[in-house]
């Protein structure tokens, strides 16, 4: 697939090209797709675009913008800052999840901030997400303050069991998202919780990017081999370290620009069997004034898209699919 470089993109972008950026990101999907919208050689999941690229895009325009450039679904923000705030999620969720879908869109999953049952928009938002069949949701992210990390870890459990047998009273699955930095980020800690809670209800949302910051190239592997039989979600962004004043910073890319090995992370996906939702996180810097914004990171998504899309077709068409020998 001929990729944009991420200098050449943000260049177009901000003379105003992002029009032209998205028919050629469809153009390049062209010897991968099968037809319109989703079929992708073997791959049944949903993908999504993680709404908070959009903030201020209503339901309405949110589904037609995304329908347009060949998504299937949202990852719906329900946060506070998000499309749906916690406090108003019975009464404003519901519509939102009705216009989305008369787009013609899914809502598999939401993302929230919870991190207990005891959080009173807690049961609101994952009873009205069951009632609504909303399948999963991701939910915050606990800290490690590094004083002892076992009680630190043990407390935050304990939340966290709490928290999933709502879920499950309420019928929506958990995905616990690994992100560097926060406790679950290595994957290992949080394991032995996870493996002990019904993997009907509870499991993974592993993140390629944040695998690859906490555990190089070997680590990733291994915890993406350790959770494949409870991946519920995955997310997908890429990043590369970069040198600055301050040291050693991590800077977000487009997909395929950074240092995650997507062929293998594809495969791997292929190989286990995964057909569930995957959800697309711009994290990089959008370019443009206000005014131009919108478009560029549309034309952004169209980007990553194309490149998701071609690379799940190869894995699931069964190129490379099989076990490394």
């Amino acid at each position: 697939m001929d990729v944009l470089s991420r200098r050449g993109f943000l260049s177009a972008a901000v003379t105003g090209t992002a029009g032209a950026l998205v028919a050629r990101a469809h153009a390049s999907m062209a010897p991968y797709a099968e037809g319109p919208g989703l079929a992708l050689s073997g791959f049944r999941g949903t993908l999504c675009l993680f709404s908070k690229l959009l903030p201020d895009l209503p339901a309405g325009e949110l589904g037609r913008a995304l329908a347009a450039l060949g998504f299937g679904g949202v990852d719906l923000t329900v946060r506070p800052g998000g499309h749906v705030v916690p406090e108003r999620a019975a009464v404003d969720l519901p519509p939102f999840l009705a216009v989305v879908r008369e787009e013609g869109l899914e809502v598999p999953m939401i993302t929230t901030g919870l991190l207990s049952a005891a959080d009173p928009t807690a049961r609101p938002i994952l009873e009205t997400a069951g009632h609504h069949q909303v399948r999963f949701f991701k939910p915050g992210y606990y800290r490690y303050a590094f004083v002892d990390v076992r009680k630190e870890l043990e407390s935050a459990s304990a939340d966290l069991r709490g928290l999933a047998a709502l879920a499950a009273e309420c019928g929506v699955q958990l995905g616990y998202h690994n992100h560097a930095g926060y406790l679950g980020g290595p994957v290992w800690d949080i394991a032995r919780v996870i493996e002990a809670l019904d993997p009907r209800w509870v499991g993974y949302y592993f993140d390629v990017r944040h695998a690859v910051v906490e555990g190089g190239d070997g680590g990733w592997r291994a915890v993406l081999n350790l959770i494949a039989p409870r991946l519920k979600m995955v997310a997908v962004k890429d990043f590369f370290w970069e040198k600055g004043p301050k040291g050693w910073e991590q800077r977000n890319c487009p997909l395929g620009q950074g240092m995650v090995d997507w062929k293998e992370f594809f495969s791997a996906l292929a190989r286990g069997g995964f057909h569930g939702p995957v959800s697309l996180h711009i994290e990089y810097e959008i370019p443009g004034p206000p005014r131009v914004k919108r478009e560029n990171s549309l034309a952004a998504a169209a980007q990553d898209l194309a490149f998701l899309k071609a690379g799940l077709a190869r894995a699931y068409a069964g190129e490379g699919a099989a076990p490394r020998g």
